[in-house]
């Protein structure tokens, strides 16, 4: 079984750029595809970016596309999230996620077995 702890979040000014990253524990990170998912206040948590163990990506919605890039480093069992031009829309809370079949790059939360405690993103106007 993975653990998974993001860090990174924090309260950025719009326009800024933030990098978030979830560091795995427990199981080497090349055994799963990971991803990014978000939940604002009040709404659904939604899928934002994923990718399999050998860098396969899936397309990023298109809330988010052209402004944040999904990587993963498996040496360092760690994944990340760089966000630029950041939004208001964009605040809440990100969690990382593990799906071990990784070789599908989901896009619901379903197919993700193992989660983050999440890291808070605050973006002002």
């Amino acid at each position: 079984q993975v653990q998974l702890v993001e860090s990174g979040g924090g309260l950025v000014q719009a326009g800024g750029s933030l990098r978030l990253s979830c560091a795995a524990s427990g199981r080497a990170l090349s055994n799963y595809t990971m991803a990014w998912f978000r939940q604002a206040p009040g709404k659904e948590r939604e899928f934002v970016a994923a990718i399999s163990w050998n860098d396969g990506l899936t397309p990023y919605p298109d809330s988010v596309e052209d402004r944040f890039t999904i990587s993963r480093d498996n040496a360092k069992n760690t994944v990340y999230l760089q966000m630029n031009s950041l939004k208001p829309e964009d605040t809440g809370v990100y969690y990382c996620a593990a799906d071990p079949n990784r070789v599908r790059v989901g896009v619901r939360r379903s197919e993700y077995d193992y989660w983050g405690q999440g890291t808070q993103v605050t973006v002002s106007s």
